[in-house]
């Protein structure tokens, strides 16, 4: 049973909501507002996230960039009633897997989050072998999920490692963003290009320490992870 933390504060709608989604075998925790919602996702393991925009005490979007910074690998799609292009703009940057604007049918819900959820559930071609990485001033520990340097360590995610070290087993070589897609996430969909935007964001933040190492966008072209590689 998948559990899916649902962030609504109409109470009427949400309800019924609720329990749409479990005559599909969804386990739905059911929260009022953003607060709540963060600190449900927090305390307990979501497959997927469905967050009205606008909610008391934090709206959709806060929520979505906590949720994100707290763990980018859980799904999630926005539910709201404006059609404003720069509000769904805003949330697929975010790295958002869907936006559905209210009124909408249950069944297309649902339809879209068994979509958004075998997306995620494809696993990665890649298989982290057991080593150490020096990356410029880091250490990358592909056992250990964790990037070292004389300062700190940050424990990656999965993912995170995944990527890293595709885009270093292929350093200084431009990348077509398909084939990095296609490598991680196993599909080069619209939404999984959002869901990647949002990785190579962190891994930027990761290296900002280390002016040897970055990640290059070329328009229209992919990227390159370019760094000078020290030995051990």
């Amino acid at each position: 049973m998948k559990k899916i933390l649902l962030a609504e504060d109409d109470a009427d709608f949400a309800k019924v909501l609720k329990q749409y989604l479990e005559l599909f075998d969804f386990e739905v925790h059911w929260v009022q507002d953003g607060e709540q919602a963060f600190s449900a996702f927090q305390n307990s393991d979501f497959q997927c996230c469905i967050l009205d925009v606008m909610m008391p005490k934090m709206d959709g979007f806060s929520l979505a960039e906590k949720i994100v910074n707290y763990n980018p690998e859980v799904p999630f799609l926005f539910l709201t009633a404006k059609k404003l292009k720069e509000d769904k703009i805003r949330g697929l940057k975010l790295g958002a897997d869907d936006y559905i604007v209210k009124p909408f049918e249950a069944d297309e819900l649902v339809l879209r989050i068994q979509n958004i959820l075998k997306r995620s559930e494809k696993t990665s071609s890649i298989k982290l072998p057991n080593t150490e990485i020096q990356i410029g001033k880091f250490l990358f520990d592909t056992q250990r999920l964790q990037l070292k340097n004389s300062n700190s360590i940050q424990q990656l995610t999965e993912k995170e490692a995944a990527l890293l070290l595709f885009l270093f087993e292929h350093k200084n070589q431009l990348l077509k963003r398909e084939v990095i897609l296609k490598a991680i996430w196993d599909t080069d969909d619209f939404f999984s290009g959002r869901s990647m935007d949002v990785f190579i964001s962190r891994l930027r933040k990761y290296f900002k320490e280390d002016s040897s190492i970055s990640i290059e966008s070329k328009r229209n072209l992919g990227l390159e992870f370019r760094v000078l590689i020290y030995d051990l």
